[in-house]
């Protein structure tokens, strides 16, 4: 089993991140839709969805919305907003590599979003190569594929090697290093008299090896922003780095 198939599907992983900041996603995604100027009921998948957020509040400016994640867990969470009134949103559990078109939608859509940094986890670049491959099949001819990504080099230069967090009454222990060009961030903790360890591994690619593949895969960068607010990318200042790929003539 990888460890995103683990992790992500323990209880711990949603204590851990159970505070994330909703009114920066939110505010991210406001933007986005108004820089993208998709209509209304545009239909949109959010891909690696985790436990919805993005995938609800999308819905909410009136877009038909599929939210899918590798997480069993997450998905039963998001079962709960599904709904068909207005338009649809809709939640399922996907591998990324996989065929989203037609294997979970039966019609392409105006834009795919992979947000938050939800790519880079696997070791084999055939495995990146998938998801693109996959994005671009479901995609319709002018459609928009947002791959929201770290910015390597910003990682190199601010990262920070411990830090202890408590959520939910556990005690959480975060070591980061980098090793073989992936981010390591180890997590230790002890719940019920048991210690327990996972790890979450995420690779260093760089805007242009991202680049590249996109465009083996048929795809060409329109922009290139530099954090949720949409300001043009730095590399040595931006914290994201936020790319808006269209299919190529």
């Amino acid at each position: 089993m990888s460890w995103f198939e683990d992790w992500f599907n323990t209880p711990y992983y949603h204590i851990l991140y159970k505070d994330r900041d909703f009114v920066e996603a939110e505010n991210f995604i406001t933007n986005l839709t108004k820089e993208l100027q998709l209509p209304t009921e545009s239909k949109i998948i959010d891909l690696a969805c985790g436990k919805g957020r993005h995938s609800v509040f999308l819905h909410q400016l009136g877009y038909e919305v599929l939210g899918v994640d590798l997480s069993e867990e997450s998905i039963l969470h998001n079962k709960k907003f599904e709904t068909s009134t207005p338009h649809h949103l809709t939640f399922k559990v996907h591998d990324m590599r996989n065929e989203l078109y037609p294997e979970i939608t039966l019609e392409k859509v105006d834009a795919v979003f992979n947000l938050f940094t939800s790519f880079g986890y696997f070791d084999e670049e055939e495995d990146d190569r998938r998801v693109f491959q996959s994005v671009k099949n479901a995609l319709k001819k002018d459609g928009i594929f947002i791959l929201d990504f770290l910015n390597e080099k910003f990682v190199k230069n601010t990262l920070v090697s411990e830090t202890e967090i408590n959520k939910g009454g556990i005690d959480f222990k975060i070591n980061k290093k980098i090793e073989k060009n992936y981010v390591i961030k180890d997590i230790y903790f002890e719940d019920n008299g048991k210690n327990h360890h996972y790890f979450e591994k995420v690779k260093l690619s760089t805007l242009e090896q991202i680049k590249a593949l996109a465009e083996s895969c048929g795809f060409e960068v329109i922009k290139i922003w530099g954090n949720y607010n949409l300001d043009n990318f730095d590399r040595e200042t931006s914290p994201r780095c936020i790319f808006k790929f269209k299919i190529q003539n």
